[in-house]
Order: structure tokens, then C-alpha cells, then sequence
């Protein structure tokens, strides 16, 4: 898969002129600039009701990310709520990040060890405790040929309460692990998969053994 940056962002500095990974300076009053690491998101699929589909499309506009320490602020429907919230937020809450183009995954296509990138973006460094995916869509055909009925818990973005670190001049790969599970009447909810999300940082790769629990994995 094409890796394509997100760039477009409230809450959080990111510009097509940035280097991911730049550390700070001092401005003209001697007050350190903020220092970026590079955040990578990837989706991937456990398998829970999965083979039920042909086909299950999600559509995801952007993400949330939410500073250690911070309540943030939830946000119930769709992008249009989120930029506005956004727009709002100051650095003490959650901030949202808009992709450049709404990402499309397939997660019939992503068992065991297989993920697919949602692009990178520059965030400042710290200590993050969850992130959550904007899921603006979803589009499933079972495995007959039928159109499944598959929709995220309350039309809420999809949260993932893993903490992780940005680091200076560091890569961390948060890959945000979700699946469909038959609700009994023949419909379906997307519901994020706590076991096999995972964080990486630095060169570290992502591998099917990762999928088993949450982890916090170094780069050799």
C-alpha cells in the first residue's frame, strides 16, 4: 500500500515544508520551540466475525489523539463535528487530525501480520493516552453476496485506550486493531480489538506475533 501523508491539521502543527522528527531551537526570546516526533497509524483486522465478509470497507477521515493527562472532549458523529471540535480545542485537549483524503480499508484484507498505512504526520513530543479513528463509513458484503448491515458503537469514532510516547527525532507506529462482531439480529459493529493493538517505535516492525496484547516494542 501507498503510504500517503496527512497534513491537514487542528491542534497539532504539521506543514508539507516540515521534516518529520525535528528537534527544537530556541525563538528570539530564548523560549525553546516545541519538539515533533513522526507518528505512522495502520489499521489491521483480528479475526472475530470477519469471515462472515466478503468485503468490509471502512472509511476513516482522521484521527484523535489525546495528551496523558488530559480529559479531552468526545465528539459523537462524523468529521463535520470533529473539525469544529477541533477548531476549539486547545493544547490541554484532544486534537484532531484531518486527513489530506478520507482512507478507505478493506479488513478482510488484514489478517495476521497484514496492516495497511494511514499515513504519517509530525506531532509534538509527549506522552499520549488513547487515539481514537474518525469512521465516517462502513460498507460490508457478506460472504453470499448479501449487503451486511455494519456500523461503529453509537456512530462514535472507534477509541483506543493505548498509551504511547511521542519522541524526538523517533518514528512511533501506532497500529490500531479492530473487527465486526454479529450483534444476533443479522446486523454488526466495528468495535476496536484492545489484544491486538499494538505501538512500535523507531525501525521496529510489525509482525503477526505482535497481535497477541497490547505492547510497547523498541526498535533494535
Amino acid at each position: 500500500m501507498d503510504r500517503r501523508t496527512y497534513l491537514k491539521t487542528a491542534g497539532v502543527t504539521a506543514s508539507a515544508g516540515l521534516v518529520a522528527g525535528c528537534s527544537g531551537s530556541t525563538d528570539g526570546d530564548g523560549t525553546p520551540d516545541r519538539t515533533y516526533g513522526t507518528l505512522a497509524t495502520s489499521v489491521t483486522d483480528v479475526p472475530g466475525d470477519i469471515g462472515d465478509f466478503d468485503s468490509c470497507v471502512v472509511t476513516i477521515a482522521g484521527i484523535w489523539v489525546t495528551p496523558a493527562g488530559s480529559e479531552g472532549t468526545e465528539t459523537g458523529e462524523g468529521s463535520e463535528a470533529a473539525t469544529e471540535a477541533a477548531s476549539a480545542t486547545d493544547d490541554d485537549g484532544r486534537r484532531y487530525i484531518e486527513f489530506e483524503e478520507p482512507q478507505t480499508a478493506d479488513l478482510v484484507q488484514l489478517q495476521g501480520s497484514n496492516t495497511q498505512s494511514l499515513g504519517e504526520t509530525e506531532l509534538e513530543t509527549g506522552t499520549y493516552q488513547s487515539l481514537q479513528l474518525d469512521v465516517t463509513g462502513v460498507e460490508g458484503t457478506l460472504d453470499g453476496g448479501e449487503e451486511a448491515s455494519v456500523e461503529t458503537p453509537g456512530n462514535a469514532p472507534l477509541k483506543f485506550n493505548a498509551e504511547f510516547e511521542i519522541r524526538a527525532e523517533e518514528r512511533t507506529h501506532f497500529v490500531a486493531d479492530f473487527t465486526p462482531v454479529e450483534r444476533g439480529n443479522g446486523s454488526y459493529l466495528v468495535r476496536p480489538v484492545a489484544s491486538g493493538t499494538t505501538v512500535l517505535y523507531g525501525d521496529a516492525e510489525y509482525t503477526a506475533t505482535d497481535a497477541g496484547g497490547t505492547v510497547s516494542t523498541e526498535s533494535n
